[in-house]
C-alpha cells in the first residue's frame, strides 16, 4: 500500500503530540512506584475544577457555645404523666418531701432540666445565582421547555464541632467548659428554599435529573454533581485543607415569579444547632438556617440576560433604603446572616 508524503507527515505530527501528551503525564522519577498507584486508587486525587478568586462564595461554619444547651426547661409531658409524684397532704404532711430537701425531689429537678448536646456547622460555598432554559419532562410525560433557576454549590466539612464536657466537683457534674471534636465525616440533609422577600411566595427546591448534566457543563463542574436527594447520602469527609474539593451539590427551581426583584435562599442542613420555647406541643421548634440575600436587576422580559446579584441593594435615599431592609428583615445590609426558623 502506498502512503502518501501528507499521509506521513500527518502519522508523524501525531505521534510528536501523543509523545509530549504521556509525557506530561508521567510521574516523575522521585515519586515511588507504591505511592503513585495509591493516589490512582485513592478518589480523593480525582482532577476538580479550581475556580478563579471571587467566583465561589465562601460561608464559614458557625458554630457558637450557647447552641451546645437548653435550659432550664420544664417537662411539662413527664409531670402531666406522672401525676403520683406531686406531694399531697394524705401521703406528705405539710407538703414536703420526707427527707430529701424539695430541689431533688423529681417534680422539681423535672421543673430545671438543661439539654446539653454536640454541635456542628458545615462550609457552604456556591457560585452564582443564575438561570437558564431546559427541557424536562411534566405531567403529560412529554417534555417541555421551562426556565429553570439554579444554583451550584460546595459543602465541606471543617471539623471543630462543639462538646459541654463534665467536670466531677463533690460528687456532682458540673458543666463549664466545652471542647472541640472532630469526626472522619459528617452528612448534609439539605432542605432549600428561595423565598420572595415582597410577594411572601416560597419555592422548594425541586430534583430535575435532566438538568444537572447541563448545568454541570455550563459551570464547569468536573467533580460529581449530586442533587438534594443523592447528596443527603454522601459522607462529607473531615478535610482542614484550603483547597479540598469537598462535595459539589445542584439547587433547582421552576415557576418562579418573573417578576421577583428581591429573594433569598434558605439553607438547612448544614447544622445541627436549634432553638425550641420551653418543651411540649405549645413550644415552637426552630431550625437554624442561612439566609443568602439576593437582587434582580430586571423585569420579565429575556429573564436569563438578568444578573442576580448576591446581597442586599443599598440607596442613598434613606427611605427606600428602610423600605428594602424591611422586605429582608433585617436591621442592616448583610449579604447573608445564620436565622433560626420554625419548622411547620
Amino acid at each position: 500500500m502506498t502512503i502518501s508524503r501528507f499521509q506521513m507527515t500527518v502519522a508523524i505530527c501525531a505521534g510528536i503530540l501523543l509523545g509530549s501528551t504521556l509525557v506530561n503525564t508521567t510521574p516523575s522519577v522521585a515519586q515511588e512506584p507504591a505511592a503513585a498507584a495509591a493516589e490512582t486508587l485513592d478518589p480523593s486525587s480525582e482532577q476538580h475544577t479550581q475556580f478563579a478568586p471571587g467566583v465561589v462564595t465562601v460561608i464559614p461554619s458557625d458554630a457558637s457555645p450557647e447552641e451546645t444547651f437548653d435550659g432550664p426547661l420544664t417537662l411539662k409531658t413527664f409531670l402531666a404523666a406522672h401525676p403520683e409524684l406531686e406531694w399531697k397532704a394524705d401521703k406528705f404532711p405539710g407538703n414536703s418531701p420526707h427527707f430529701d430537701p424539695r430541689s431533688r425531689t423529681l417534680v422539681e429537678m423535672a421543673k430545671q432540666v438543661v439539654l446539653r448536646r454536640e454541635v456542628y456547622c458545615l462550609e457552604f460555598s456556591f457560585k452564582p445565582l443564575r438561570q437558564m432554559y431546559i427541557d424536562v419532562p411534566v405531567s403529560s410525560g412529554r417534555l417541555q421547555r421551562k426556565l429553570v433557576w439554579y444554583m451550584v454549590y460546595r459543602v465541606r466539612y471543617r471539623g471543630n464541632d462543639l462538646r459541654p464536657v463534665a467536670d466531677e466537683v463533690g460528687g456532682s457534674k458540673l458543666y463549664q467548659r466545652l471542647e472541640t471534636i472532630s469526626y472522619e465525616s459528617r452528612r448534609f440533609f439539605p432542605l432549600v428554599t428561595l423565598k420572595d422577600r415582597v410577594g411572601g411566595q416560597e419555592y422548594l427546591d425541586r430534583i430535575l435529573p435532566s438538568a444537572k448534566a447541563k448545568i454541570a457543563a455550563r459551570e464547569q463542574i468536573t467533580a460529581p454533581l449530586y442533587n438534594s436527594v443523592e447528596i443527603a447520602r454522601q459522607p462529607i469527609p473531615y478535610s482542614s485543607d484550603e483547597n479540598a474539593p469537598g462535595v459539589w451539590g445542584v439547587l433547582t427551581w421552576m415557576d418562579v415569579n418573573p417578576s421577583i426583584d428581591y429573594l433569598s435562599l434558605y439553607v438547612s442542613g448544614l447544622t445541627n444547632a436549634f432553638q425550641q420555647d420551653g418543651e411540649g406541643d405549645d413550644a415552637p421548634y426552630r431550625r437554624k438556617a442561612l439566609q443568602l440575600n439576593f437582587f434582580r436587576p430586571g423585569d420579565a422580559m429575556g429573564q436569563t440576560e438578568d444578573t442576580i446579584r448576591f446581597g442586599v441593594p443599598s440607596f442613598e435615599d434613606e427611605a427606600e433604603q428602610a423600605y428594602i431592609l424591611e422586605k429582608y428583615n433585617q436591621k442592616e445590609p448583610l449579604h447573608y446572616r445564620w436565622v433560626f426558623r420554625t419548622v411547620n
